[in-house]
């Protein structure tokens, strides 16, 4: 028998291991569903378990329920709808927003499925799935809360990262942290101002409670170590602010690794439009901005360079397009 590839690398080829098999299953359930003349694919599941189990939805709710895309959900209502196994109507109370509802066909359907189709595709799956110790469904269900907890791309950053260095998210407790390196690297080169202040003393209200987001980076014998922060401005856009590491804890690339961090959270937050205020005597922090995309702008100094007294640069980050 010829070696298999995805096999033989292990954990390396897991999520195209995880495909393969998720392919082979649904190519089987099509053959059933042919067979048994359902007009319904498996990628339509979903969406029809949700509202068999909790009713009419919105598109949001189907998504929250689902953990599908909305794009996802709205291409399987189409389908379904086309089918006219369900439509939309009215919210009750909120005539902007619409439900998604089983219509009686759909009803009919699902219920013969219930009926006698679901028992025996559960009970041919628990044979596949479930043995003595081990029971797949609750393994699956330890991967997707390890994954919420920290994505994949997090935890491959933090691996390949030799030096040990980690992201922590901002939390109440670490306040003094985000106050204390914000005013070593101000008070070195500058003096604090007002605007420096009301943020450093109130990271929640200033940051954390308006969208924003404040990372740290931890060191495994130094502790926290650096910070940055990504705060709301006018407009919907965000400024990269607060960005420093300790003197003690130079030469640890500390804050490339930082800065990797908070431009990744930045995407996943889909910014319309990032910036930062900076001055000339940060020659090295600005080398690192510009090495990883930001570009000098002066309409950010026309916009928002008046808030602090030092800022001569100003500079802009090309989000991708949403």
């Amino acid at each position: 028998m010829a070696h298999d590839i995805l096999r033989d690398v292990g954990y390396l080829g897991l999520a195209s291991r995880l495909k393969r098999l998720a392919d082979k299953l649904q190519a089987d359930a099509v053959s059933v569903f042919d067979a048994r003349s359902y007009p319904i694919q498996t990628t339509h599941f979903p969406l029809i378990a949700a509202l068999e189990a909790r009713g009419p939805l919105s598109v949001n709710a189907a998504v929250e329920a689902t953990g599908v895309s909305q794009p996802a959900i709205t291409r399987i209502h189409n389908a379904l709808q086309k089918m006219g196994l369900t439509d939309t109507r009215p919210i009750e109370g909120d005539n902007r927003q619409k439900e998604i509802f089983l219509t009686p066909a759909g009803e009919a359907l699902v219920s013969e499925m219930r009926a006698s189709f679901w028992p025996a595709v559960r009970d041919a799956a628990q044979q596949l799935c479930l043995y003595p110790e081990h029971d797949l469904l609750s393994e699956i269900a330890r991967v997707e809360d390890r994954l919420a907890e920290q994505s994949l791309a997090t935890r491959i950053e933090q691996t390949s990262n030799s030096s040990g260095l980690r992201i922590v998210e901002y939390t109440d407790a670490l306040a003094p942290h985000f106050d204390r390196i914000s005013r070593e690297w101000v008070e070195d080169m500058f003096r604090l101002e007002p605007e420096d202040i009301a943020m450093i003393e109130n990271p929640r209200s200033k940051v954390i409670d308006c969208g924003g987001t404040i990372l740290f980076v931890e060191d495994p014998e130094l502790g926290i170590i650096g910070t940055c922060a990504l705060m709301p401005a006018e407009d919907g856009a965000f400024e990269l602010t607060k960005m420093g590491v300790l003197k003690s804890a130079r030469g640890r690339k500390a804050g490339d690794f930082l800065m990797k961090q908070i431009l990744r959270r930045a995407r996943q937050m889909k910014l319309r439009e990032l910036f930062l205020l900076t001055n000339t005597k940060c020659d090295t922090a600005i080398r690192l901005y510009e090495k990883y995309g930001f570009r000098h702008d002066d309409d950010i100094m026309r916009r928002y360079g008046h808030r602090y007294e030092r800022c001569d640069v100003t500079m802009s980050y090309a989000m991708p397009a949403v």
